[in-house]
């Protein structure tokens, strides 16, 4: 019986760090979505439509509207400065397995005019055990403020 504890205990500690490394991939994965759209975002408003769509998956540049969304994206909202998120709703938030959904994003840049707000359509892949991935699939004009996706 004395033999068995350490044991047990041994198996316990390794399954709590086991759980706390998959927790922390999930949980890792809602800071890299939303640094890969503040990334999309600066782009934006340096004007760069070319980094945009660089950023964006590869069906959007091989898509025309999408191309074209990005480039009157590029064109409405450039302004200088870094942009700051005020508001994040993401619909992929949590998804314990692959899933794809909008993100609305709301961003500005302080003492650059009003904020603007876009729709993101976001992919997650991978697993806990193999790596979870975001892609960016494409991004809307502009909307209006009050706007949903």
């Amino acid at each position: 019986m004395a033999v068995r504890r350490p044991m047990l205990i041994t198996a316990g500690i390794v399954a709590f760090l086991v759980v706390v490394v998959f927790v922390g991939r999930w949980l890792q994965t809602e800071s890299r979505e939303r640094d890969a759209v503040l990334t999309v975002l600066d782009a934006e408003a340096r004007g760069d439509a070319r980094a945009m769509l660089g950023l964006l998956a590869p069906s959007c540049r091989a898509d025309p509207r999408c191309v074209a969304t990005a480039q009157l994206a590029a064109r409405r909202a450039r302004r200088p400065g870094s942009p700051k998120i005020i508001a994040y709703d993401s619909k992929t938030a949590y998804a314990l397995g692959a899933a794809t959904g909008v993100t609305r994003v709301a961003w500005t840049i302080v003492d650059h005019g009003l904020p603007v707000v876009q729709c993101v359509l976001v992919h997650r892949g991978g697993s806990a055990i193999s790596g979870r991935t975001v892609s960016l699939l494409r991004i809307s004009a502009p909307i209006g403020n009050q706007a949903t996706c």
